[in-house]
This record gives structure tokens, C-alpha cells and sequence, in this order.
């Protein structure tokens, strides 16, 4: 007996909602892991001012060094602590993307990560050319926040995205989905690498 099934085009495929379910469900324990490090480190670092951040490497591998500025707190609280909430919201988000959760729910997500990449791109900014300095739990952060961007943004183009040429280049875009946040490092880690040369140079 032979199956009559059709082959699965790129819309049907497993992307969503399985794939993006593991990786809403990945970014969200990394991101809170990161949040929830980097407040400890913050609260204990305001009660013991000779304490090292374990996230102070070097002089520019220095959480101590982003911690201490106004930036490391934009709303009069840490930032980490919005990280906190925003992450483990995502992790709920991620066990009903699986459920066909309603569509107010993936309008939230959307506009949450929008915002949240928006702020991310802000604190990079502030981190390579005011600050000077990096932190590492940050820039954990930085990654799964564009990581869960960029897929929760493929779906909701892959949801309303009409026929034609649109469909077309979205159906060639699922086809490659992991190169968008890959091409994102590389160019960040480019920026670093420009950025810090006058010390990366002295350790080679």
C-alpha cells in the first residue's frame, strides 16, 4: 500500500512549532540562568564593595566594571532583574507555542522580543563604545535574546506572509533559518574584535 501523503513544504516543516519551542525553551533558561547570575553578582558587589565579580577576567572581561555604571540600571533598578521576569515568561511562552497558543499571546511575544532586541542593540552600544568593557553573563544575554528574535519573527512572517514572491523569499529564508543569528555573531564578535584590538593584540 502505498502513501498518498505530499511532501512537506517549508511552511509545514518542523520548524514550527517543534523547533521553535526548544529553542523559546532554550533561550529562556539561558537567559534567566545569565539574569538571575548577574543579580547575585550585583547585590553582592553592593554589599561588599572589595568583592570580584567571578565575571571580572580581565580589563576588558570586567563585570565590575558594567556593573558599577548607570546603564547596568536604565529604569532605577537592575537591569537583570527585568531579565529576570522577561525570561522566565519566555520559558512559559515556549511549552504553549506547542499548543497553538492564541494569537494575542504570539502578538505579545512578538512585540516583547521586538523591544527586547531593541534594548539589547542599546546596551551593546553602550558596552563597546561608553563603557568599555564586557560582561559575559551580558553577552550571553545579547545572543539569546536575538536567537529568540529572530525565530519568533520567522513564524510570524511564516503566519501572515501571502503567496508570491514574499512567500517565495520567506519559504528560501526557513530553508537557511540558522544563518540570520549566526551572521549576527560573526559581526558582533567582529565589532569586539575591532573594538578591543589595542588589547587583544597583547596577548597574541
Amino acid at each position: 500500500m502505498t502513501s498518498s501523503t505530499a511532501p512537506l513544504t517549508p511552511q509545514q516543516s518542523v520548524l514550527f512549532p517543534q523547533l521553535l519551542s526548544w529553542v523559546l525553551g532554550v533561550c529562556g533558561a539561558v537567559g534567566l540562568v545569565s539574569a538571575f547570575t548577574l543579580t547575585v553578582e550585583k547585590f553582592e558587589l553592593a554589599t561588599n564593595p572589595g568583592y570580584t565579580p567571578t565575571c571580572s577576567i580581565n580589563p576588558i572581561v570586567n563585570c565590575g566594571s558594567v556593573m558599577d555604571t548607570p546603564q547596568a540600571s536604565v529604569f532605577g533598578f537592575p537591569n537583570s532583574l527585568l531579565g529576570i521576569a522577561g525570561f522566565a515568561a519566555l520559558t512559559t511562552v515556549a511549552a504553549l507555542v506547542g499548543r497553538r497558543p492564541a494569537r494575542w499571546v504570539m502578538i505579545g511575544l512578538q512585540v516583547g522580543m521586538t523591544a527586547a532586541l531593541v534594548f539589547v542593540h542599546w546596551l551593546i552600544v553602550q558596552s563597546l563604545y561608553r563603557i568599555e568593557a564586557l560582561c559575559p553573563y551580558c553577552m550571553a544575554v545579547w545572543v539569546v535574546v536575538v536567537v529568540a528574535f529572530w525565530y519568533v519573527s520567522l513564524r510570524t512572517a511564516d503566519s501572515y506572509c501571502p503567496p508570491g514572491l514574499l512567500r517565495r523569499a520567506l519559504d528560501t529564508i526557513l530553508a537557511v533559518h540558522s544563518l540570520g543569528p549566526v551572521l549576527w555573531v560573526l559581526a558582533v564578535i567582529a565589532l569586539i574584535t575591532e573594538r578591543f584590538w589595542w588589547y587583544w593584540s597583547t596577548l597574541v
